[in-house]
């Protein structure tokens, strides 16, 4: 049995070595919100230093928020929503927009609810099942299609090659 959740990067990490495995490369997710890039990767390697010293880690550190990575693919917002061939029009944020949006959470469920083309409660149902549509796209994310263009994602392949450079 885990130990009580402890939600902060120490303790997800501590969770994590209590599982008793070896990890080769261990890839630490923070959102930077407000306090930006530097102050979480500050984060993640004091944390790692304090649980897991000597690992390598690969630093996943979205601008805003992972749904950022998510916005720009209208072909598999459209295919998410069960509506591939869908016409109405979405308002699909550019490359340099999206990861200037306030809150691309609630854009992304806005766009997966536009796309379905539903209405009354077939449409509330599918934005209640919005969590699992997200990791949907994120399991499905093309890291050649238009999430390669932002900068937070063209670190985060900079820090996984780092990461994978620093295995013994």
């Amino acid at each position: 049995m885990l130990p009580s959740p402890d939600r902060s990067v120490a303790g997800k990490l501590a969770s994590v070595r209590h599982l008793g495995a070896d990890y080769d490369l261990v890839v630490v997710h923070r959102d930077a919100d407000n306090a930006g890039r530097d102050a979480r990767l500050h984060e993640i390697r004091s944390a790692m230093e304090a649980v897991m010293p000597g690992s390598a880690c690969a630093p996943a550190i979205p601008v805003r928020m992972t749904e950022a990575w998510l916005v720009l693919d209208e072909a598999q917002i459209r295919s998410m929503a069960s509506n591939p061939g869908g016409k109405m029009p979405l308002d699909i944020p550019t490359w340099k927009e999206a990861e200037r949006i306030a809150d691309p959470k609630t854009l992304l469920r806005d766009l997966l609810v536009t796309a379905s083309g539903l209405t009354g409660r077939r449409r509330k149902d599918l934005a209640n099942r919005f969590p699992r549509l997200r990791a949907l796209l994120l399991e499905r994310l093309d890291p050649q299609g238009p999430v390669c263009r932002l900068s937070s994602w063209q670190r985060f392949e900079e820090d996984v090659t780092a990461g994978l450079a620093a295995l013994p």
